[in-house]
């Protein structure tokens, strides 16, 4: 995956991409949230998956991510802050790495035809993630 769109595809979790985009770009509203914090702790984890996934509440936060998504990856995160982007990747490879199965599950959701896997996967394999 370029940067960008892993960047954007790893914001699917995190709180990264959120709110409605102003001046062209995401609020950075967000952008000073623990992502250590959240990826340390299943609890917090869990809920923002579930999110995401239809299958739990969302918190305001975890509303507006599940929200934007679809077009932060139809614009390969071209509306996210460099902060935005440095924090997708490392959920991204943190997903791909220990929670696999809900990585295969979020990419199934949310990109059921396989384009960011084929467009992305060569760069990801690149930084040793293999998807």
């Amino acid at each position: 995956m370029s940067k960008i769109a892993t960047v954007c595809l790893l914001a699917v979790f995190v709180v990264v991409v959120s709110s409605v985009p102003q001046n062209g770009k995401y609020t950075i509203k967000y952008d000073n949230v623990d992502l250590d914090q959240i990826l340390s702790n299943q609890r917090l984890l869990e809920n923002y998956y579930n999110c995401l996934m239809d299958k739990g509440k969302c918190t305001p936060d975890g509303q507006e991510l599940k929200k934007n998504l679809p077009d932060a990856l139809n614009t390969k995160c071209s509306k996210c802050s460099e902060k935005q982007k440095e924090g997708t990747h490392k959920v991204v490879e943190y997903l791909i790495k220990n929670k696999n199965d809900w990585w295969k599950n979020l990419e199934s959701k949310y990109d059921p035809s396989g384009n960011y896997r084929r467009d992305y996967g060569p760069e990801l394999a690149q930084r040793g993630i293999k998807i």
